[in-house]
């Protein structure tokens, strides 16, 4: 093996930190306890956030964001059930049921400005919840609270350094 490329993986290997993020709560690929599910709309659950924690953010990173995301919503577009933004960079967790204060939560697809669980609809199979703690640049995000959840989704995508997701999944 040339020498040259033998130092390059070995320095690859060490300064390669990926952001991730985890949950005691929730579990990649795994169903949900109803806790987390919403409480409305033919749904009985506690209406309760996860527990999430991450790591390894990018450098410059000065703030974050939690979205959560269905994929697979019967909307044609998906649905969004939670968006939190201005997270303070020293902030690398919130706890199992977070009110996320001194934050700004923005409207989601039910209509209210904080958490709202998983809440498929009876018989629709299997969906996806995306966990998304976005890294950004910037301290604040100046977005009206009522905006609409895909303009505060355009807005992530168009400046974060970077994401980590956990999906989680859920049935009725």
């Amino acid at each position: 093996m040339n020498k040259a490329l033998l130092v390059l993986l070995t320095l690859a290997s060490f300064s390669s930190h990926a952001f991730e993020v985890s949950s005691s709560d929730i579990h990649e690929g795994q169903l949900m306890n109803s806790k987390f599910t919403f409480s409305g709309m033919g749904c009985t659950g506690d209406n309760i956030s996860p527990q999430l924690s991450w790591k390894d953010a990018p450098k410059g990173t000065k703030s974050f964001a939690i979205t959560v995301f269905d994929p697979d919503a019967p909307t044609g577009s998906g649905w969004w059930h939670w968006l939190a933004l201005n997270i303070p960079a020293n902030v690398h967790s919130i706890e199992q049921g977070s009110a996320m204060k001194n934050t700004l939560q923005t409207k989601n697809d039910f209509g209210t400005m904080s958490y709202g669980g998983a809440c498929p609809p009876e018989g629709d199979g299997m969906h996806r919840y995306q966990y998304t703690v976005w890294a950004l640049p910037q301290e604040k995000i100046d977005l009206p609270a009522d905006i609409s959840p895909a303009v505060v989704g355009y807005t992530l995508n168009s400046m974060a350094l970077d994401k980590a997701v956990l999906t989680a999944t859920f049935v009725r």
